[in-house]
């Protein structure tokens, strides 16, 4: 089964490969604070931090600073949280990676496998509001492969984050049933119980224009082009009838972020913005507002696209 989210969207930092980083000069003091590299400048939540290198032995298990405590609920297991953060190595003083810089905090599900297991380990039970610095061992982090150019086999890495805030994500839409009227598209099931919903494309011939139609219509807020959505999905192609399925996030176990701004499939991207959040959607791209002439990664070239879709939350 091809996974959607690498040919959606541009890869992030912790998914697979870490970006280079800014060239900034980090201290050259080697100072430590509670066993790991102490913050240099921008100590405050929500300034740029800058880190020592670090000193001696790095720690062999996970260590967690806390830095500053923030006031907000504290973080659990499957929530969609946004941090800021700086990421470098324990033997460097400059960072590979920030998100300060970029003017672009970065969201992940706390538990779902999107980032490293440092991470996950790490930000939960820690409150919105707060600043931490985590100490990662390499069998957390890259291992011993590292991600090449910017880590090293083997690496341990330090973070600051400051976590700036937590949505619980619900199992399922909610909401309110639309009619599914028009026998020449696909049927959606309007189970709410955090399965997979069904979906039978019909032998039809598939729609020349991009459709997206509630399921069912939830109550939250309307999406816009700049946020990030937390969704579950199933994806198929049209053609063979009753269609083929090539994702589903319900197979994983694990629901996906979209970051709308940097969605590439234009088709999928119309079809969420302006929905409300809560809702089923039925999504329907034609080729041209999908991979067009393209065959990609074994979805054959002038396909229509087909997606039943929670949109859970926005960050």
């Amino acid at each position: 089964m091809r996974r959607l989210a690498g040919l959606l969207v541009v890869p992030l930092l912790l998914l697979s490969t870490a970006a280079c980083g800014s060239d900034d000069k980090g201290s050259d003091s080697a100072s430590m604070k509670n066993g790991l590299p102490a913050i240099t400048a921008g100590e405050k939540f929500g300034e740029k931090p800058t880190l020592a290198k670090g000193e001696g032995d790095p720690p062999k298990d996970l260590k967690v600073n806390v830095i500053s405590e923030g006031k907000g609920p504290v973080t659990k297991k499957g929530d969609a949280i946004q941090v800021n953060y700086l990421g470098q190595a324990w033997d460097s003083d400059k960072p590979f990676d920030n998100s300060f810089d970029r003017g672009q905090p970065f969201d992940v599900t706390l538990g779902a496998g999107q980032v490293i297991k440092g991470w996950d380990q790490g930000l939960e039970g820690q409150k919105v509001g707060s600043r931490v610095e985590i100490g990662i061992p390499p069998e957390l982090g890259y291992g011993a492969q590292g991600s090449p150019p910017s880590i090293k086999p083997n690496a341990t890495l330090v973070f600051v984050v400051d976590i700036l805030k937590a949505t619980t994500i619900p199992k399922s839409a909610t909401g309110t049933v639309v009619a599914q009227d028009d026998k020449d598209l696909p049927k959606v099931g309007t189970n709410t119980d955090g399965k997979a919903p069904t979906v039978v494309v019909p032998k039809a011939d598939p729609p020349t224009k991009l459709v997206s139609n509630y399921v069912i219509e939830g109550k939250g807020a309307a999406v816009t082009a700049n946020d990030t959505v937390v969704v579950n999905y199933v994806a198929l192609t049209w053609a063979p009838p009753p269609g083929k399925k090539f994702d589903s996030t319900y197979d994983l176990g694990k629901t996906a972020n979209f970051p709308l701004p940097q969605l590439t499939l234009k088709g999928l991207k119309d079809g969420i913005v302006g929905k409300k959040v809560g809702s089923r959607v039925l999504i329907v791209a034609p080729p041209s507002m999908a991979f067009g002439a393209e065959e990609k990664q074994g979805i054959p070239k002038n396909s229509t696209l087909v997606f039943a879709l929670d949109i859970l939350a926005k960050m």
